[in-house]
């Protein structure tokens, strides 16, 4: 591997060669617009799909051979909700196996100092204590609905610690909790929750229907975060000096929760997107599908110990959600 090249944050002489990997999702184009704000003369390094395949080893080795880059967020993956993820196990596994080895192993290679990994709060056993620590990772059996997807990332967790520690990398990872906002997919089998609510009550309103069915019993607990907040985290978390990460993270760990640390039952946010898109319909609940873990919200102690807190509420996230998604609906992801 060469030598990793020293980092380089934006109030530096020379601005950093950033790669955001994923730019065209939810994530990662929520990093793209928090970047270009805090910093309108970073030099965003950025290729679609179609351009760079990171299931390809071959590609994104010349591709980090020649684009000399400095720091790497890794937002790219496979996601889906919890339909995508119980039908379709093998593509969550091997997709995500993919992309996280290939861009690792060839920023390790080329000499990318810095990098931050996207994790997912699937990564803890289904009953970790609430509050879920970081140090809840491998404590327990996974939630069987998601667990290859949650061996992906886990490895993930764990590739960026061994570079660490084998090659004197500076590679962090985040675990955000349950996200929503601009650019989600609002697909009527494969999204996550909240995007699916917003389409299901808002073609109900449309068609006049008196009623709205949801998937599970409504009881499970989770926590919400609006992506915006969510890239406002990354970029803080990664432009922390390595000494104050290491300092407020727990030894041998990579990872920090992102999240509110605040959490609702579904049966809840049900009625708070119903009232955000105007359906006053009643609300059933389908006790034959599956509940998923009954109930997980993430410990920020970390996170607010390093100086970052979220700042959009659940209620006003739903509304500016909503309202994008009204302005893009022939275009939004899904439809």
């Amino acid at each position: 591997m060469n030598k990793p090249r020293p980092n380089t944050t934006s109030g530096a002489a020379s601005s950093p060669r950033i790669f955001v990997a994923g730019h065209r999702g939810m994530v990662g184009s929520a990093i793209v617009r928090q970047i270009s704000s805090a910093a309108p003369g970073a030099d965003l390094v950025l290729r679609t799909r179609e351009e760079l395949d990171l299931t390809n080893q071959d590609a994104v080795e010349r591709f980090f051979a020649t684009e000399e880059i400095d720091q790497v967020y890794l937002a790219a993956a496979k996601v889906g909700g919890i339909l995508a993820n119980d039908t379709r196990p093998a593509e969550f596994i091997l997709q995500n196996l993919a992309i996280q080895t290939n861009v690792i192993q060839a920023a390790v290679k080329h000499g990318v100092g810095r990098l931050l990994f996207l994790g997912s709060s699937c990564i803890y056993p289904k009953l970790a204590d609430q509050p879920i620590r970081e140090d809840a990772l491998l404590t327990g059996p996974l939630e069987p609905t998601n667990e290859p997807y949650a061996v992906a990332k886990i490895a993930g967790i764990k590739m960026c610690e061994s570079c660490n520690r084998q090659y004197g990398t500076d590679y962090r990872s985040v675990m955000p909790t349950n996200l929503y906002g601009e650019n989600d997919n609002f697909h009527p089998q494969h999204s996550h929750v909240i995007p699916g609510l917003i389409r299901r009550f808002h073609e109900a309103r449309e068609a006049g229907d008196h009623s709205v069915t949801v998937w599970g019993t409504g009881t499970p607990r989770r926590e919400f975060l609006h992506v915006d907040d969510l890239a406002s985290a990354c970029v803080h978390v990664m432009e922390l000096p390595a000494e104050t990460y290491r300092q407020h993270t727990q030894p041998m760990l990579s990872h920090v929760n992102v999240g509110t640390g605040e959490d609702l039952s579904i049966r809840s946010l049900a009625a708070m997107v119903a009232e955000t898109v105007g359906f006053d319909g009643a609300i059933e609940f389908d006790a034959s599908k599956p509940d998923g873990t009954p109930r997980k919200v993430l410990d920020v102690s970390c996170l607010h110990s390093l100086g970052w807190k979220h700042r959009i509420s659940l209620q006003d996230g739903l509304r500016s959600t909503y309202r994008w998604f009204l302005d893009n609906q022939s275009g939004a992801r899904g439809y």
